[in-house]
């Protein structure tokens, strides 16, 4: 199933008045999976795109926080449940949850925000270290060796190694996109795009091992503007790893270098 086709699901039940949402419920099918629960970046933007119907278009997205809280299975009915905790003059706070066989699998928190007259202006201090992409070097998808999900996605890796490669390196960096997209990139979209790169400690294992998002932060620098072939780029790097969890931070970049978000979480790994 294309990614904008269950963007549309997940939006019909955000649209429905609220005391209805739970009845209401929508699926994906498995090879949108990361191992045995679906890949994180699309429970998270699936739970953004049905919050998104209850904002007024003239507040943009200007955080998300996620929590993985159990698998979110393929195949299987669940349900996205929104709840606007408070709404005031220029910002709204909503909570949504994906539920399935009556527990919650994955918590969004976000706050949507109009802009507002201010004298006070910081420029974007951090400059993208990327070259320009260069398509040939995309990862091609390799079944059984790589995530379900990754068959929807085109990496094109400039920094860093790959997982399992006994790196001395943590830091991961290069460009992304949907393989098959078709509308202007919006903010699920670069949701889903930025959890497609595996953590940055994975590349540093020496052998396959599990390794599993806890929690996961988005901060958004400005609203996108960009078109369906757009290339995002990514560069993230890891600040602390001990006793088994381990901090990144990431920023993504448009083509051209202008800072489109911040991204931030922490890692469970299993080596």
């Amino acid at each position: 199933m294309h990614f904008d086709d269950l963007l549309k699901n997940a939006a019909k039940i955000g649209n429905m008045p609220a005391n209805d949402q739970s009845k209401a419920s929508m699926q994906f099918p498995a090879n949108w999976c990361q191992g045995r629960t679906a890949f994180g970046g699309l429970s998270a933007a699936l739970l953004y795109q049905a919050m998104r119907q209850r904002i007024e278009p003239s507040r943009r997205l200007l955080s998300l926080s996620t929590n993985f809280v159990g698998p979110l299975l393929a195949d299987s009915d669940f349900s996205l449940q929104v709840e606007v905790l408070r709404e005031g003059k220029s910002s709204t706070q909503v909570l949504a949850k994906a539920i399935q066989n009556d527990q919650v699998s994955v918590i969004v928190q976000a706050c949507f925000a109009k802009s507002r007259p201010s004298g006070i202006n910081v420029p974007v201090s951090k400059k993208m270290q990327l070259k320009p992409v260069d398509p040939r070097y995309t990862l091609p998808f390799q079944s059984g060796a790589m995530p379900e999900f990754f068959q929807h996605v085109d990496l094109c890796p400039q920094q860093g190694a790959m997982p399992f490669a006994g790196a001395d390196t943590s830091h991961l960096g290069g460009w992304m996109r949907l393989k098959h997209n078709t509308s202007e990139l919006n903010e699920a979209h670069i949701i889903a795009l930025t959890d497609a790169w595996p953590p940055t400690l994975l590349q540093m294992f020496k052998q396959p091992a599990p390794a599993s998002s806890m929690s996961w932060y988005l901060e958004f620098v400005q609203a996108p503007q960009l078109d369906s072939q757009s290339w995002l780029g990514f560069e993230a790097i890891t600040h602390h790893c001990k006793d088994g969890y381990g901090l990144e931070d990431g920023c993504i970049w448009s083509e051209s270098g202008e800072l489109i978000a911040l991204t931030r979480q922490t890692v469970a790994l299993f080596d």
